[in-house]
């Protein structure tokens, strides 16, 4: 059994981690933590989860003994926590996996361009992506958890990329996202009254995720991929829908375009290519990204359409998928559980 601690159990993806890692086979909760909860009910905290954690209540973290009395700890805390202390948790012994943004990006400045100074630059993680980067998680002692908006845009447009088949100066994402990705917080766009019967962009042209998009592109490319992305926000909870843009370097047909996808796929038990274009309900509860695409009559412009629900493959789901991978287990143990449609 793998002895797992979370830190941050209160938000939508602290939940939905410790409503995971509960009925995981192969874990065992040995502590849940939050600072500001700290000394609340977990059946307070998460109602849904009553009558499964008991009396038991959450922790206020000791970050020097975490590191020792876990074999892997999660942080699903605000972006900049995890750099103050994950430090600490690593010197224990313990692996983490960090579902902030504070270790993603390779270039330490273009975190502190879109978020806040790093206080612990030194120390590297591995983009946990697992269909790009299996090899590495499996060693690695950091995880960093990939962002939502991120998920769906990349896994939408790896196999083009990859295989050189579009133009690398103008690749457009427009992504709408459930109203979950938002967090817990209480905001006024986010009230129900001002959300429930509306769409919306935000961060139209400097969303965070952009560099996140467009750093792990440029891997696969190896050089410059201009990205254009732009969020909306939906009034549903759950669930991202990406709609990427690209121009083929030569034309293309559509059946061709989806054996590239299979075959670039192959094996991965998260990734579905379907035959027409996903929804969200194909998804929503379940840790799998669709993807479908159409191409144009002239067979130059590409339409990738790509779903997942923002608190799984999005967030939580992929942390359990990462911890699998980093601990030997089937990726899909304790990720077993299918759409839910309507």
């Amino acid at each position: 059994m793998i002895r797992v601690s979370l830190v941050g159990v209160a938000g939508y993806t602290g939940g939905e981690l410790l409503r995971l890692l509960l009925r995981h086979p192969e874990v065992e909760v040995v502590g849940v933590f939050g600072e500001e909860h700290a000394g609340a009910r977990l059946a307070d905290v998460h109602p849904h989860l009553s009558g499964v954690v008991g009396e038991g209540r959450v922790m206020k973290p000791d970050y020097d003994r975490l590191g020792s009395e876990s074999d892997l700890v999660f942080m699903a805390t605000p972006n900049g926590v995890a750099m103050k202390v994950v430090p600490r948790i690593l010197k224990g012994g313990a692996k983490v996996v960090d579902l902030s943004a504070d270790y993603r990006f390779e270039d330490v400045g273009v975190y502190e361009k879109y978020y806040t100074k790093h206080e612990s630059p030194g120390v590297k993680g591995v983009y946990g992506l697992p269909e790009l980067h299996k090899q590495e998680i499996r060693k690695a002692d950091l995880i960093a958890n990939p962002g939502c908006y991120p998920t769906a845009a990349i896994l939408a447009l790896a196999p083009l990329i990859k295989g050189r088949l579009v133009e690398f100066d103008r690749v457009v994402v427009d992504a709408i996202s459930g109203t979950s990705g938002a967090g817990r917080g209480l905001r006024e766009n986010l009230h129900h009254p001002v959300c429930g019967e509306n769409v919306s962009a935000y961060s139209a042209t400097s969303h965070r995720h952009l560099p996140e998009i467009k750093q792990e592109l440029e891997r696969l490319a190896g050089g410059r991929v201009d990205v254009c992305f732009t969020p909306h926000l939906a009034p549903v909870v759950r669930g991202i829908l990406c709609t990427s843009h690209v121009f083929l370097r030569e034309k293309t047909s559509r059946g061709e375009l989806l054996r590239v996808y299979r075959e670039f796929y192959s094996g991965e038990p998260f990734v579905r290519v379907v035959e027409g274009l996903p929804e969200l309900n194909y998804v929503v509860g379940s840790n799998y990204c669709d993807i479908g695409l159409e191409v144009s009559e002239e067979g130059r412009w590409v339409v990738v359409v790509s779903a997942i629900d923002n608190l799984m493959k999005g967030g939580s789901g992929q942390a359990v998928q990462n911890m699998n991978l980093r601990f030997g287990m089937e990726e899909t143990k304790g990720l077993e559980a299918l759409p839910m449609r309507p």
